[in-house]
């Protein structure tokens, strides 16, 4: 069965996921570093791990399978899901892919050295009303395009 995996410490479509999942009938598991609240439903669960240098991002690297979707805005998280046959969306809409994850890491890193030098300050914009209209066109697309490919299902 299709599951969609949340890296969810900073992760802020959490509620968008909660409404596309329970509409679709979708299971969802938020892996983070600390208790948070989630909805009282069944379908959604809490993994929490130690909060040792990506613990969230091993959990999730080492169970999703598959046909699974991950929400994520870590490249290098990214980068590992898609090698397990993951779907990868960012929080902004942004699909990861074989094709653009390598373009991806190389940018994630130009951009570190610009930080470390300080050429560029400061974080990610906010996200946006696009942004969030964005991912979920992505996510309906991904849950769409695995149910096609995969209409019994796939390994749970």
């Amino acid at each position: 069965m299709l599951h969609i995996f949340v890296d969810a410490d900073a992760c802020p479509v959490k509620k968008e996921v909660y409404r596309v999942a329970s509409r679709c009938q979708l299971k969802v598991t938020l892996v983070a570093n600390a208790r948070m609240r989630i909805p009282d439903d069944k379908s959604v669960v809490l993994k929490v791990v130690s909060d040792g240098f990506d613990a969230a991002d091993d959990w999730i690297a080492e169970t999703v399978q598959t046909g699974d979707i991950v929400i994520t805005a870590d490249i290098p998280l990214a980068s590992r899901c898609l090698k397990a046959g993951a779907h990868v969306i960012g929080p902004t809409g942004k699909p990861f892919t074989e094709d653009n994850i390598g373009d991806t890491v190389a940018t994630r890193d130009l951009l570190s050295q610009l930080r470390e030098t300080g050429e560029i300050t400061g974080g990610p914009r906010p996200l946006t009303q696009r942004d969030r209209s964005r991912f979920l066109q992505q996510l309906d697309q991904a849950i769409q395009f695995i149910r096609r490919k995969h209409p019994g299902g796939v390994a749970e």
